[in-house]
């Protein structure tokens, strides 16, 4: 997955493009691995979805995928 996190790309995307993601939404209380919702929610609807501070999740979710990037 790119460094940036599109804010496009859905959770689905998010989690195949860097597992290192799943460990975050697991931290924040997700489940969103295995549900039928994470093909069609973005960064912003999940936060909403989960009333999660949209700019935290997103901060944590690039610095996991930044991380886990082989340079």
């Amino acid at each position: 997955m790119k460094s940036k996190i599109n804010d496009d790309a859905t959770m689905d995307e998010i989690m195949h493009g860097s597992p290192a993601a799943v460990r975050v939404l697991l931290q924040h209380g997700m489940l969103c691995v295995g549900c039928p919702i994470a093909s069609f929610h973005t960064v912003s609807d999940a936060a909403r979805e989960h009333d999660l501070d949209e700019e935290q999740l997103n901060s944590d979710l690039q610095a996991a995928i930044e991380n886990s990037d082989p340079d």
